[in-house]
């Protein structure tokens, strides 16, 4: 396997999509693009909100993508413009790119992959480039449509520097600059974006970052069905507040086990230091932790710090207001679901003759984990879910950082017509919204590959 992105020479002849970026690129700049670049979209399989707190995740790439077109200039300038048309066109100096967190426009997002090059690279100017972004994943829909565009644009501005970065620092470069944003996320959505391979799935492990392959089991297929409520991580502190509130329980059960809590940042990070299995974690948390609500005063007392040490130190820019932190069922819920991805990959890997059925069920449990213990979910998306089970999946979750977004299914490949036709049926068919989306929002799905440079044939 290459260590760096693929550049690859693809034939536009029959390809709509292709043609029509290309079409778009010379009505908006009167030239040819020099290169083109695509980063794929994922679904998380299972192990969700694990990532940033140290732990293994299981997602495959998607065949969704974004695609830029790009052409290279003297003109010091990094002028963005978007098929679709609501999302407008952008221009701002290379020699000085900021990105403002508290907007999350579209165009920030590509600017934090320029940027993030940049500064990985200690590149003092950027060569100028006209770019044309077209996505085929649906947006805010928990198929990592935001870390595609940064991928995407660090890809492109890689390329356009004539530089060359292994896929890995590609990932953890682009993990690293999606906070340009605003957003504490713990990497998986860039790794597999970049390290992933058409026809296997991955387990992204971190520090240091390592992708494995994992075969999904043959007689079954996966199917998104998005619940078609839109959730932008970046405008809203939900996300971070489930960032911080596992900061915060490390720290309180480093201080129950008498270690330095000060310098143990992560729930992973704690489970190394105390060299102890996954089951005997779950036991500390019913041990020091308790399940109601934890108030600012009974953490700073626990912790022995004052309430502005807490919030220039352990609270996010973002959660500066929180008042009151569940702990105890958002340490439960990480402990419990890094068991279920080691536990999932050991059956794709042992290929038992019920594995399909124990592979449904760890996601049903993943799920039911994420709505009661980690509160990602919503009622559209727990009514999909359970739509998804009567329709015949031997197991449906959320996928994503949830509050909205899709589901993913494991549905036997015997009952996948049946299974679509009963989904589009009960889910989308009695609203007209849902159901003007529903040739986008519902589709099967298989591991696809990774980022990619191309030129055409």
């Amino acid at each position: 396997m290459s260590t760096n992105p693929p550049k690859i020479k693809l034939s536009f002849t029959g390809n709509e999509r292709l043609q029509n970026i290309k079409d778009a690129f010379h009505q908006k700049y009167g030239e040819t693009p020099f290169f083109y670049a695509y980063a794929p979209g994922r679904v998380n399989l299972i192990g969700e909100h694990i990532d940033y707190c140290g732990y293994a995740v299981l997602p495959m790439a998607i065949e969704q993508n974004i695609l830029a077109a790009v052409s290279l200039n003297d003109s010091q300038t990094i002028q963005l413009a978007n098929i679709d048309p609501k999302y407008k066109g952008f221009s701002t100096s290379a020699k000085s790119v900021s990105i403002d967190k508290d907007n999350p426009q579209w165009h920030y997002y590509f600017l934090c992959g320029v940027k993030g090059i940049q500064e990985h690279l200690s590149l003092s100017s950027l060569t100028g480039m006209c770019c044309v972004v077209d996505g085929s994943i649906p947006a805010s829909s928990g198929l990592s449509s935001s870390s595609a565009l940064v991928c995407c644009a660090g890809l492109v501005t890689m390329e356009a520097n004539q530089k060359s970065l292994s896929k890995v620092t590609l990932a953890e470069t682009c993990a690293k600059c999606e906070r340009y944003i605003g957003t504490e996320g713990g990497g998986m959505d860039q790794s597999i974006s970049f390290l992933a391979e058409e026809g296997t799935a991955k387990l992204i492990a971190f520090n240091p970052l390592r992708a494995t392959d994992v075969q999904l089991p043959h007689g079954a297929v996966f199917v998104i069905a998005n619940c078609c409520v839109e959730m932008n991580k970046a405008a809203s502190s939900h996300f971070n507040m489930r960032v911080v509130e596992c900061r915060i329980a490390t720290k309180m059960l480093a201080k129950a086990r008498g270690l330095e809590w000060c310098r143990l940042q992560k729930l992973g990070e704690l489970q190394a230091e105390l060299k102890v299995s996954l089951e005997k974690m779950l036991e500390l948390v019913d041990d020091a932790l308790h399940p109601e609500t934890y108030t600012r005063e009974e953490i700073c007392k626990t912790l022995c710090i004052s309430t502005e040490q807490l919030c220039e130190n352990i609270l996010s820019t973002n959660t500066q207001h929180a008042t009151h932190f569940k702990l105890y069922q958002r340490a439960k819920h990480v402990y419990g679901e890094a068991a279920r991805v080691l536990h999932f990959k050991d059956v794709c890997d042992s290929t038992p003759a019920n594995g399909v059925a124990q592979l449904g069920e760890l996601m049903n449990q993943s799920h039911a984990s994420c709505r009661d213990l980690y509160e990602c979910s919503c009622p559209e998306l727990d009514q999909l879910v359970h739509i998804c089970l009567e329709a015949g999946a031997v197991g449906s979750r959320l996928t994503g950082a949830g509050w909205g977004g899709c589901t993913v299914s494991m549905v036997p490949s015997d009952k996948i017509d049946s299974f679509l036709q009963t989904v589009r049926e009960r889910y989308y068919a009695p609203d007209s919204r849902r159901a003007a989306l529903e040739k986008q929002s519902l589709f099967v799905t298989r591991p696809g590959g990774g980022a990619a440079i191309f030129t055409e044939e």
